[in-house]
């Protein structure tokens, strides 16, 4: 992925001996130089309410220490950013960080099996609303990339200011933006530097029989998926996105899926998942998982396309199709204006084309 933008650069610790015990008080500008992702600030706060200054739990590679904020149910130690904002009896919290040990589940997933709300935020940006997995009111956005979920922890807030509150987030440190951007997804992601143990986690709309515990993933190493594409008979570009990572996934007998990341210059991401017909957990017909969602059939050049989608204006859509020479295939997107069940349809029609267009059945050949 070439770009005259400087890739990011942030700081890790050396071992997992060296988390801090409690995470640290610190600003975003400050937090910025230990995340691989935005860090973002929050400037149009509810009535009555104050931003503390937020913690930082530090990246560090994988193991098991007794560091408060580390999760419960992983060895990884990625890094993230916690901030709360109170006044008048009323608290949330905002937690941010790259979600990267799978696809973000609808583009929200912490409001998993509930009935979501999207909003516009500007610059084609989604801010959705719900119910999160503790039965708090809750919010979601994904916004360059990073994940920035809000829990209501007390009072009230009503759904104008949650979505103030998202609407007003602004990058702590400006310059960082496009660096962040400019740097392959394999590169960010914590679980594909450090091979961390996988999450069973939904990611969409349809179920997907999820991966394993023990990591199945192998990446392409960033200056060679180009190369690498081409001889799969895969696009390098769909409409705006182009390919930035690469990967497949298998049980180290063979190789089951092809996972490709599509992003564009404002962090939105496609994520196709291409597997050869028979043993893997690309199921067809798909069915769907336990989210509310509409669920379409389409038509595709005579083959039927399976579509799902939250929001009939914003996404975030999953669909499944098969190819002629009998692989089969699905992409996913991230949620954002003109990414709506008929723009996602599109997408996937251009995909299919240049997919055909290669002439050869090279996908996990």
């Amino acid at each position: 992925m070439s770009s005259s933008v400087p890739q990011w650069r942030w700081q890790i610790l050396d071992s997992p001996a060296d988390l801090d015990p409690v995470p640290p008080v610190i600003a975003e500008e400050l937090a910025q130089d230990w995340c691989n992702f935005v860090v973002w600030r929050p400037t149009a706060l509810p009535a009555g309410c104050t931003a503390g200054a937020g913690t930082l739990r530090r990246e560090a590679p994988p193991g098991r220490v007794d560091a408060e904020g580390r999760s419960p149910w992983s060895d990884a130690n990625p890094a993230g950013y916690r901030t709360e904002v109170a006044g008048g009896g009323r608290r949330l919290r905002l937690k941010q960080f790259r979600y990267d040990w799978a696809f973000p589940a609808a583009d929200h997933p912490c409001l998993w099996g509930s009935e979501n709300r999207a909003s516009g935020i500007g610059g084609g940006r989604v801010a959705w609303l719900g119910t999160d997995y503790l039965r708090n009111r809750a919010g979601s956005a994904r916004l360059a990339g990073t994940t920035v979920e809000l829990s209501v922890l007390e009072g009230e807030f009503t759904d104008e200011e949650l979505v103030a509150l998202f609407a007003g987030l602004r990058p702590a440190v400006p310059e960082a933006v496009p660096r962040v951007l400019a740097t392959p997804f394999s590169e960010l992601s914590y679980w594909a530097r450090h091979r961390a143990d996988m999450v069973s986690v939904p990611t969409g709309v349809f179920l997907f029989h999820r991966r394993g515990r023990e990591h199945e993933g192998e990446w392409v190493p960033a200056g060679e998926v180009d190369a690498f594409l081409t001889g799969q008979g895969v696009p390098l570009s769909v409409a705006g996105y182009r390919a930035d990572s690469a990967a497949t996934f298998g049980d180290g007998a063979a190789v089951r899926e092809l996972e490709v990341v599509y992003t564009c210059a404002d962090g939105g991401e496609l994520r196709l998942t291409a597997q050869r017909g028979g043993g893997g957990r690309l199921e067809f017909p798909p069915v769907r998982d336990k989210h509310p969602a509409t669920e379409e059939l389409h038509d595709l050049d005579g083959r039927p396309l399976h579509l799902g989608y939250v929001s009939a204006e914003f996404g975030a859509c999953d669909a499944w199709w098969e190819h002629p020479d009998g692989y089969r295939l699905r992409l996913l997107g991230s949620a954002g204006a003109g990414l709506g069940p008929a723009d996602f349809r599109g997408l996937v029609a251009a995909l299919d084309a240049g997919l055909r267009l290669a002439g050869r059945a090279g996908v996990l050949g």
